[in-house]
């Protein structure tokens, strides 16, 4: 029998980036790898936002520094990434969390406009931040990969079709790069949350969301943007070595009722 070994779970030192930190499930993000003592790099396209989390978390004793960053792009994206890598000294862990509200008919004369800016946001950004980081997260002793998706990658809303197509996009994208990228030791992994409580939620009435998710989700509440950031703190330990191309739902039990 094989002697045991102690794999490490802490991301004390390593370097995180995370787009669209400002708020929601980013900016928990953030502050949970620097509460661990990550290094993060907090992204985002609101300045004014990112600094403001930069902030909270150096004046909570963590090690963090902003940069406004549109996803959408790729010059940006191309000036940004070795930016992160020379101020930390590296790049360890990317989390592909920037995402948009979007939600229009078919048949909309807005269509066309709404389908390129979801794909652009939520599925084109994330291969091309991928390949920035790729040549730092080789050199990475725990290079590892998130991808936020949604569970409407695993069922659908009507009226989210371009969301949808976008995160369901996510999620091949996951399998397809963890397949790729899995010999060279680097983990993809993807996260479809549910109903969580974010900004995005946030114009949805109390009441509205208190039914829903009694009807909804096994656990009969919407969700914490904490509750999401600690799965994917948990995707990047290094004892998390093992576990690639996996689609994992964080939804309260969501995708698992019938009715």
């Amino acid at each position: 029998m094989p002697e045991f070994r102690e794999l490490s779970r802490s991301v004390k030192g390593l370097t995180v980036l995370v787009t669209g930190a400002a708020s929601g499930m980013g900016r928990a993000t953030a502050r949970v790898f620097a509460a661990e003592g990550a290094n993060v790099a907090v992204t985002d396209v609101s300045t004014d936002g990112v600094t403001s989390v930069a902030g909270e978390i150096t004046m909570s004793g963590g090690t963090a520094k902003a940069w406004m960053l549109d996803v959408s792009d790729p010059r940006a994206i191309e000036r940004a990434i070795p930016q992160v890598a020379t101020h930390f000294g590296g790049l360890d862990i990317i989390v592909n969390n920037a995402g948009i509200s979007v939600r229009v008919a078919i048949d909309d004369p807005t269509y066309d406009e709404a389908w390129a800016k979801a794909i652009a946001v939520m599925l084109t950004a994330h291969p091309r931040i991928i390949r920035a980081a790729l040549p730092y997260l080789r050199k990475s002793r725990c290079p590892r990969i998130v991808n936020i998706a949604s569970t409407e990658a695993l069922g659908a809303t009507a009226l989210h079709s371009p969301y949808a197509a976008a995160k369901g996009g996510v999620a091949s994208l996951t399998r397809s790069l963890a397949v790729e990228l899995g010999r060279e030791g680097i983990t993809v992994n993807c996260i479809c949350p549910g109903p969580i409580r974010t900004a995005i939620t946030e114009r949805i009435p109390e009441e509205h969301k208190t039914l829903y998710a009694k009807r909804r989700t096994a656990l009969g509440r919407y969700g914490d943007p904490e509750e999401v950031a600690h799965m994917t703190l948990s995707l990047c330990l290094p004892a998390a070595s093992f576990l690639t191309g996996a689609v994992i739902p964080v939804d309260g039990g969501l995708m698992a009722r019938n009715a």
